[in-house]
């Protein structure tokens, strides 16, 4: 058996669909398991990964577990996860996790989840990806307005990687032993601007969208209304001090799953549909 957090999430719905499509059983942590979408021989289960208490029965019988970062008392989590008798965790963390900085927001709390999986004496394997394709979702308010996209930080380039090749990697990692005690670091198959993503959504969606690059004074104020200031003052960090360069392409997904990750094209073709609603 095999747990999954954030079943219904960008990333660990596509770790659910990956272990079901290799006929793993799988157990699904989902907030309402009676309404739960799921692949069919996936159960879902129900608890807060923020209470380690409430996540008992999920996890008694389970053989490995897919975590997400960032939770209230992560060295509880992994007490409740070590008691269960799982053998194996793989972590979603990041690629800033190794910097050691902890003055940055984002990069302290990935840090701290990947401390209490290590400490905790439980067989590991972290994931640190780059940004994720499903990030262009956050634009869905603007393409529906007009044709004028904002987006912070047009000068930086993103090897970002798409969801489904995520799920991917991590499916393989918790099948099998041959991931322990390793550090995969997924992407995709090339770096884009901000503007060049607005391109290939215009082309795929039929539409006349153009990028409109922020200040950083507007990107930040944007960015201060809908997060806490630390998070902003931590992707500032990242994009503006470049202390985080998430334009490397790196061959994980070809070696671990034995086919090319998927462009930015095709994952806005897969999800054609949800811009034009």
């Amino acid at each position: 058996m095999i747990f999954v957090a954030g079943a219904t999430g960008n990333v660990g719905s596509e770790v659910v669909r990956a272990l079901a499509a290799a006929g793993a059983p799988v157990r699904a942590l989902v907030r309402d398991p009676e309404r739960a979408r799921l692949p069919d021989g996936a159960e879902a289960v129900s608890g807060d990964l923020d209470r380690p208490g409430t996540l008992t029965g999920a996890l008694k019988g389970v053989h490995a577990a897919f975590l997400l970062p960032g939770h209230a008392d992560m060295p509880g989590l992994l007490t409740e996860v070590r008691r269960a008798g799982v053998e194996h965790v793989v972590l979603l963390s990041g690629g800033s996790a190794g910097s050691g900085d902890m003055t940055n927001a984002v990069t302290r709390y990935m840090a701290q989840s990947e401390a209490a999986v290590r400490e905790s004496g439980v067989p590991w394997t972290f994931l640190r990806p780059s940004g994720f394709m499903s990030n262009a979702l956050r634009w869905l308010p603007q393409i529906q307005a007009g044709d004028q996209i904002r987006v912070p930080f047009p000068t930086v380039a993103v090897a970002c990687v798409d969801p489904f090749d995520l799920g991917a990697v991590a499916a393989r990692a918790l099948l099998g032993d041959g991931y322990r005690g390793e550090i995969l670091w997924p992407t995709g198959p090339e770096a884009l601007l901000p503007a060049d993503q607005v391109a290939v959504l215009a082309r795929v969606l039929g539409r006349d969208l153009r990028a409109v690059g922020l200040s950083d004074e507007e990107a930040r104020a944007e960015m201060s209304a809908a997060m806490p200031a630390e998070y902003v003052d931590a992707f500032f960090d990242f994009y503006v001090d470049g202390s985080l360069d998430e334009s490397i392409v790196r061959p994980t997904v070809q070696e671990v799953t034995g086919r090319a990750p998927r462009t930015f094209e095709q994952w806005a073709n897969a999800h054609a549909d949800g811009f034009r609603r």
